[in-house]
């Protein structure tokens, strides 16, 4: 992928001119907690919104460039391990994973054990990675603090009851941020560590309508590069009442 300066919003020809599905999160600033999430769906006659979209919450310290598939950007924040913001730009969505054994959603799944960890330290080679202490080892996943199945770690969490991998960083640069999803909220409104957070009833509707077929794409950008990247990366247009 050619790299474009800063200063320049590059025509991205792929992969959005190949998704025919994709959630679209705008934020009203770069360190807003709060966002709104549509869905839309590629027709012949272009994007077409599901719905009018609802309200998520983004990381606690709101957002940054990631690195996805997006051509890189240098002007703003730029995501780093630990910050508390949810990454900016545009991912592939990886699998859906749970608390159940199965779940109604055509997109890969993958139950989540007591020893499912997903890997937040820098310096391991399991780096970004979800993987199962029983496999991979105890001592290899020692220092995560990323236990997947949090409703057996903290007291009844439900917050990773349903969600979805967003493939943010996926070469695994170290301390560029690690296991970013799409997830509940414990409570409405409130902030991440860097993740995407919504009630349940929406992330099931989510999960149902997904389908990998679509090539779906996850897109998250403050409301000013929406409005500046829009046309050159051939995103939906939004109303104001979406933003």
């Amino acid at each position: 992928m050619v790299i474009a300066p800063a200063s320049i919003a590059a025509p991205l020809a792929a992969p959005v001119s190949e998704a025919r599905q994709l959630i679209v999160v705008t934020a009203p600033t770069w360190d807003a907690t709060n966002a709104h999430l549509q869905a839309f769906e590629r027709t012949d006659s272009g994007w077409i919104a599901r719905d009018a979209g609802f309200d998520v919450s983004l990381g606690r310290s709101g957002s940054a460039w990631g690195i996805g598939v997006h051509p890189q950007q240098k002007d703003g924040p730029q995501k780093q391990e630990g910050d508390g913001r949810s990454p900016a730009g545009i991912f592939n969505i990886g699998p859906a994973f749970g608390y159940a054994e199965h779940i109604i959603s055509a997109m890969p799944y993958q139950p989540m054990l007591a020893s499912s960890y997903c890997m937040d330290v820098p310096a391991s080679p399991l780096y970004n990675q979800i993987v199962d202490a029983a496999k991979v080892g105890e001592a290899a996943v020692k220092g995560s603090t990323e236990a997947m199945r949090l409703d057996l770690h903290n007291k009844g969490d439900r917050r990773y009851r349903e969600g979805f991998v967003i493939e943010h960083n996926p070469a695994a640069v170290p301390g560029q941020g690690s296991c970013i999803f799409a997830h509940l909220w414990r409570q409405p409104g409130e902030a991440t560590a860097g993740c995407t957070a919504m009630e349940p009833e929406r992330m099931s509707a989510l999960l149902e309508w997904l389908s990998p077929e679509a090539k779906p794409l996850f897109v998250l950008l403050p409301d000013a590069e929406y409005q500046r990247l829009q046309r050159s990366w051939g995103l939906p247009a939004l109303s104001e009442t979406t933003r």
